[in-house]
């Protein structure tokens, strides 16, 4: 054949592979927040996870409607979280990912291979695994980094939470709570608020005629825990919100309270369940760090490698770790004093760092692990256990009351940021159904 021929021949194939060929929509973006979109398919696969956990736990569910509409507007929050990473410069490297993965291996005690073949059993991939824990790990220091700032806590706060504390005892009362929110838009009219009282009202009956709670939290909830059927977990009363502690006390076991109104609504808990046992002591830890954080010039690996040939100086007495943080160390906070930290409750560490303390006997270095804040030498000097002195007391009142103005405030924080976004739904709601 001569190349005329051959030409003609593949002109006709491709002619008529587009005559016959259909085009096929794979995705379409759903929602557009602000600078990012979110995608069918996103919806799709957050919808599915509930439905998965939801059979596990042999829970049932809402309409495929509601639960459309409670997954848009976590993605919506996740996704404006992200975009403002993005702006903050936050970022979790696949170093610090494979460290978080071995960690949660271990706390199970399984390998990671066995972590890997437990998800493919429950129909999760391992790398969608991986890029929805890359994203907690960036949206939870996104949510610290903005919400910290908003928090005050006086001496008086401290003070008067000592006192009460002393009055209840060491034994105080912890509450695993569920919670439905009835929202109201921002600035809410009259008939706003009436609408949303009359709609928590409802709630409320249908739960007293024994609806499952869980159920209509996720179809109806407008609160940070609705996909997880308003399960707000084991709460010390004062660690709660003022709301909430103000009315649970004396409460029994199943109860339901509410209509209790608040600044984005109307609240309706149940008492999941109580236990009232507390211990009075805390084990605190004295330890030292180095921190070197990974930039353009230092790469992830030379990072890691410059605090392994440090540990081994240390180790082999040819130099001094006081000496080398004063000269090495990037946490301004520590530096100055040769890296130590100084005795705390270690859950004030983020998890890896804990978990690395953890693992250490008084006097043991850790290999180097990686943090969101760099790449981290650590020494554990001493570990007690301490009792209820004037200065745990004061730490212990601050910590509640921090623990609750943060969950106040991380509330708030989503809030705002929420109505303050440009969001524009372009998939009617009915597409799921």
């Amino acid at each position: 054949m001569n190349k005329t021929t051959v030409l003609s021949m593949l002109m006709c194939c491709m002619l008529s592979t587009f005559a016959f060929a259909n085009p096929q929509l794979l995705d379409k973006v759903a929602v557009v927040v602000d600078q990012g979109v979110i995608l069918e398919s996103e919806i799709d696969a957050l919808v599915n996870t509930v439905k998965r956990n939801a059979i596990q736990n042999n829970q049932s569910l809402p309409s495929d409607q509601a639960l459309r509409t409670q997954a848009i507007e976590r993605l919506i929050v996740t996704n404006l979280q992200m975009q403002m990473a993005q702006r903050m410069g936050i970022q979790v490297s696949d170093p610090q990912l494979e460290q978080t993965i071995d960690n949660i291996a271990k706390q199970n005690n399984v390998s990671v291979d066995t972590l890997r073949e437990e998800l493919q059993k429950t129909g999760i991939s391992f790398d969608e695994y991986r890029e929805n824990l890359r994203e907690e790990l960036i949206t939870g220091e996104v949510t610290r980094a903005n919400v910290r700032r908003r928090i005050y806590i006086s001496q008086d706060e401290v003070n008067n939470l000592i006192s009460l504390l002393e009055e209840q005892g060491a034994e105080q009362a912890e509450y695993h709570l569920g919670h439905i929110l009835i929202g109201f838009p921002p600035s809410p009219t009259d008939d706003d608020i009436e609408s949303a009282k009359s709609r928590a009202e409802k709630v409320l009956e249908l739960l007293n005629n024994g609806s499952d709670f869980k159920k209509i939290a996720i179809a109806s909830s407008s609160g940070a825990k609705a996909l997880e059927g308003g399960d707000m977990g084991w709460l010390n009363i004062n660690a709660m919100p003022t709301l909430f502690a103000e009315v649970v006390q004396g409460k029994e076991k199943g109860e339901l309270i509410g209509p209790l109104r608040s600044g984005a609504g109307f609240h309706i808990l149940k008492i999941k369940d109580l236990r009232g046992v507390q211990n009075a002591k805390v084990e605190e830890v004295n330890a030292r760090h180095i921190l070197i954080k990974p930039s353009v010039i230092l790469s992830e690996e030379r990072a890691r490698k410059m605090l392994q040939d440090i540990k081994q100086q240390v180790l082999d007495g040819e130099a001094d770790f006081a000496a080398l943080a004063k000269e090495h160390s990037e946490d301004p906070g520590s530096a100055t004093r040769g890296g130590e930290l100084g005795w705390n409750d270690p859950n004030i560490y983020v998890p890896a760092f804990k978990e690395a303390l953890a693992s250490l006997e008084p006097g043991e270095y850790a290999d180097p692990f990686r943090t969101v804040h760099g790449w981290h030498l650590v020494q554990l000097l001493e570990r007690r256990v301490s009792d209820a002195t004037d200065k745990l007391k004061e730490d212990k009142a601050y910590q509640l009351l921090w623990n609750r103005k943060y969950a106040e405030e991380t509330d708030a924080w989503i809030r705002e940021m929420r109505d303050a976004a440009y969001i524009e739904v372009l998939a009617p709601t009915n597409d799921a159904d």
